[in-house]
């Protein structure tokens, strides 16, 4: 299925600033009582896909057994504002769980060596996979307009 595309940046860009970010994902889900909630969790963006981990008792993955269905948004939380969000379907499984968790440790801290680090590989028998697949994206930038202000 081809992704649906809208904003001012290009397929190519929207790569490029998943590649090079270094924020979490934030990702939207519906609880069992029906509220939307809000989850942010350290990503690789790989051939198309955003790629997470999860520990297999998390709410985060009980709420995606539940419903695949995901809202998601990339961008800082400092200005000027640029980011890609969008809507997508998470497939859970846990082959390649550990693999994936090996690479956000390198992302997001820069290896294993940290008592954080240390800690999530304890734990890596028990680590599920989250691979979403954007159904729809949309980009917004608000950098030069905001650079002018």
């Amino acid at each position: 299925m081809s992704v649906s595309l809208k904003g001012p940046w290009s397929a190519d860009q929207i790569s490029e600033f998943l590649h090079d970010s270094v924020f979490p994902v934030r990702l939207a889900c519906v609880g069992a009582d029906g509220f939307p909630r809000v989850v942010s969790v350290w990503f690789q963006y790989i051939q198309g896909q955003f790629i997470c981990a999860s520990h297999q008792d998390s709410q985060l993955v009980a709420m995606l057994r539940d419903s695949n269905k995901v809202g998601f948004e990339v961008a800082p939380n400092q200005p000027p504002y640029c980011g890609v969000r969008g809507q997508g379907l998470a497939e859970l499984t846990g082959e390649g769980a550990g693999e994936a968790l090996d690479g956000l440790l390198q992302r997001y801290l820069g290896g294993s060596d940290s008592s954080l680090g240390k800690w999530l590989l304890s734990r890596r028998d028990e680590e599920v996979l989250i691979t979403v697949t954007p159904q729809r994206m949309f980009s917004w930038d608000y950098r030069e307009r905001m650079d002018s202000a």
